[in-house]
């Protein structure tokens, strides 16, 4: 909880009193669907109760009364989601225990065992004094995010009152400090948003995305908001001319059906900017066009199928881009049909352009917003949907319960990793030789098949046969893909495996096999240089191993011994440490005849006074990150590393989520001040159809016309007919880029100019 108390002095409390019921009996009213006794609206009233007292007169960095947060919550639990009183009470109690008197068994004991398992799985670990501040940041967050998901496996409402508590705290996010702002936008888009997804929560999940990009890139949030807002007349006159035959042919068909034209987020938007390389007007589908039927569950399935040959009739599809989610639906519960046709009206452009068209019944709106909760509720209602199979859900908590087994092998860092890893893609349908249907994540290879199948099969597997064709074993399978899996009693796995398996269970027991396997050598290797020493007649010990080790210029002493025991370093080099030790002892006694000479030490320059960084911190010493290159102009913020001091990141810098969201104690605030006639450098990657005379353009332009300084280039050939350059290059700030960007854009040839950012390790 971030609040803080302040002069009340001024603050007309009897309104704030008022505005606090008002709130409440908005919330209540929500709720009312979900209740069906008066027992159940007496759990809501009390929680109500027990929150005003615990959060009296505590405020939130607003300003406003702190109980605002919690009924906010419940307001999404039971509005935006769908749960009913035992979530809203959880939600309205979600805080007490972390910041006030109340224990988890004080919450069960008047609330119930449901309610406080929902209370005790959003709540934070407190922290330890047995670690220290550094140690601790890293944990704890990490720690947090395991508690929450492993009590995800028992009551999947855990998850959905954090997320709504996630989603209000991103909706009042400008209160906080810029790196505040920053490090929870960066939990939000690494874990929250696609765990909203995962659940089905697609409107949830499209806001926080939204809401990341506005406070981590605000200037392009805008930008593109501005851009849709500057279109919406002419796209809502497309919308409206495409929807009209649709609207008569459902019509003439007998079909009562809703038809609306929604604009695509502006996060999406903004990834396929990034992804696609493309500018805002380059991008065809800024919207889809979704049909909802007033379907009979018998008839949802013939229903879509029958809308969808009405949409291709009226206009031509791609085939290409045809998505069926309700033959399989997605494992969030999803199910729709997407197609893409191609418009008869013009856009602004006076162009026909690709429109997807979403096809789906009431209930499956109604799933494909609130997910589960929703999927629940039609369960619990007993409409035949004519699902018999374990629902997506149903099975992904019982992937979480397998992986709660296996909590205590694993880190908290290596249980989240192996959390977003496995459980928060896509599956994909893959079957065996003889049929069989099986289901894998997005990304999985063939290994991962194989491993998947039995542990012995992975770990002797030497081949593969997809589709009846030989392919490695890194092979990524597709939907639909059969499989055969080769075996060998001669392999074995090897490091190299670890590189393409994707899935937790392939990754285990490959590192189980070679963490057993280097065992054996490192014992094997440890005999082997004991017994060389005794050859020497040195002695066998610790501080020997290490001598030896500096002999063979290792870093330590377990990758000595494996390579010894491995047979990488042979006898002939080992029979030289003699000579080596003995040389060593006599360059000792000399240097205690020497006197020492200090060393002279040469500080780094510093780019002082570009940066005001830290509270109160303008003279704090840093230094611009190489991995991302940030000039003046550029949203910032300051990364205590553990050897280097502070580095300099942009906010979208390619390992800026990673730092944020994982090390949010290690960030502090940055903004640039003077500029003092400094020069940055900056990486280019310039792409684009080659043709004669095309570098010299390129130098030309840099050169003579912009007059930058060139620090390097490299360009050739990426692909027949298509070049590729990197350019390294001083610009003044981001203004100064852009200008630059923009006249290399208008070099005959060249298509795409970006900047050449590289994930890297900044952390120590």
């Amino acid at each position: 909880m971030d609040s803080i108390d302040i002069d009340i002095e001024n603050i007309d409390l009897v309104a704030e009193k008022k505005e606090i019921l008002n709130r409440y009996r908005k919330m209540r009213k929500s709720a009312q669907p979900h209740i069906k006794d008066k027992e159940e609206a007496q759990l809501i009233t009390e929680a109500f109760k027990v929150a005003v007292k615990a959060h009296e007169g505590t405020r939130r960095k607003s300003g406003e009364p702190y109980i605002f947060h919690p009924i906010a919550v419940a307001q999404i639990v039971v509005e935006e989601i769908g749960l009913g009183p035992t979530a809203a009470a959880a939600a309205l109690l979600h805080d007490v225990v972390e910041d006030t008197e109340w224990t988890t068994e004080g919450i069960e004991r008047k609330f119930g065992k449901k309610v406080a398992l929902i209370v005790e799985g959003v709540t934070k670990i407190q922290t330890s004094p047995t670690l220290s501040l550094a140690d601790w940041g890293v944990s704890q967050q990490a720690e947090n995010f395991r508690k929450m998901v492993l009590t995800l496996s028992d009551d999947v409402r855990v998850i959905m009152v954090k997320i709504a508590d996630r989603l209000h705290n991103m909706r009042t996010l400008s209160s906080m400090r810029q790196d505040k702002q920053l490090k929870i936008a960066s939990e939000t888009i690494y874990l929250y948003a696609p765990l909203a997804h995962r659940l089905g929560l697609y409107q949830i999940k499209t806001e926080l995305e939204d809401l990341y990009l506005k406070y981590t890139l605000p200037n392009v949030y805008k930008d593109i908001a501005e851009k849709l807002e500057k279109n919406k007349v002419q796209r809502n006159k497309f919308i409206k001319e495409f929807i009209a035959p649709l609207e008569e042919s459902l019509k003439k068909a007998g079909f009562k059906a809703k038809i609306v034209g929604r604009p695509k987020s502006i996060y999406s938007i903004w990834n396929k900017i990034q992804s696609q390389g493309v500018s805002f007007e380059e991008i065809y589908d800024l919207f889809a066009i979704r049909i909802i039927l007033d379907s009979k569950p018998e008839d949802e399935k013939s229903d879509c199928w029958r809308v969808y040959s009405i949409v291709t009739d009226n206009y031509h599809p791609n085939p290409k881009r045809l998505r069926d989610w309700i033959t399989t639906p997605r494992n969030n519960g999803y199910e729709s049909l997407h197609a893409t046709v191609m418009s008869k009206e013009v856009d602004s452009k006076g162009e026909s352009r690709w429109v997807e068209v979403q096809i789906r019944t009431g209930r499956m709106d109604e799933i494909a917003e609130k997910g589960y909760a929703a999927h629940w509720k039609y369960k619990a209602l007993g409409k035949n949907t004519g699902r018999t199979k374990e629902s997506g859900l149903d099975s992904w908590l019982g992937y979480l319960r397998d992986l709660k087994d296996k909590e205590d092998q694993l880190s908290a860092k290596e249980f989240i990793s192996a959390f977003k890893a496995n459980f928060l893609k896509e599956d994909i349908f893959i079957f065996t030789k003889d049929g069989q249907l099986k289901k894998m994540q997005t990304g999985a290879t063939v290994l991962d098949f194989a491993f998947d199948v039995h542990s012995e099969i992975g770990l002797t597997c030497l081949g593969s046969k997809v589709n009846k064709k030989l392919v490695p074993l890194s092979y990524e399978l597709k939907n639909g893909d059969q499989v055969e899996i080769i075996t060998s009693k001669q392999s074995k796995p090897n490091a190299d495996w670890l590189k393409f398996v994707v899935t937790s269970k392939a990754k285990e027991k490959i590192k189980e096999f070679i963490r057993d396997e280097k065992k054996e050598f490192i014992n094997k290797g440890k005999e082997i240089i004991e017994k060389k020493l005794k050859q020497f007649k040195l002695e066998v010990s610790d501080t020997m191993f290490n001598i030896f080790k500096d002999f063979l210029e290792y870093k330590n002493l377990s990758d000595v011994f494996f390579d010894v025991g491995k047979g990488y370093v042979n006898t002939k080099t080992i029979n030289k440490f003699e000579k080596y030790k003995q040389d060593k002892d006599r360059a000792a006694e000399l240097a205690k005849t020497k006197a020492s000479m200090p060393a002279e030490e040469k500080k780094a320059e510093s780019k002082k006074g570009l940066l005001i960084v830290g509270e109160n911190n303008s003279g704090m010493d840093y230094s611009l990150s190489k991995c991302c290159n940030p000039v003046p102009g550029n949203p910032i913020f300051g990364f205590i590393t553990m050897s280097e001091g502070v580095k300099i990141h942009r906010t979208d810098c390619p390992n800026a989520t990673n730092m944020l969201s994982n090390y949010g104690y290690r960030v502090i605030s940055a903004v640039w001040s003077s500029q003092k006639n400094t020069m940055f450098l900056v990486d280019l990657d310039v792409e684009g159809n080659d043709r004669t005379g095309l570098i010299r353009d390129v130098t030309l332009a840099l050169s003579t016309d912009l007059q930058v300084n060139i620090a390097s280039l490299d360009m050739g050939l990426k692909d027949e007919g298509i070049f590729y350059g990197h350019i390294k290059l001083y610009v003044r700030d981001q203004e100064h880029l852009d200008i630059l960007v923009e006249r290399l854009k208008l070099i005959d040839g060249v298509d795409k100019v970006t900047r050449h950012d590289e994930r890297n390790d900044d952390l120590n």
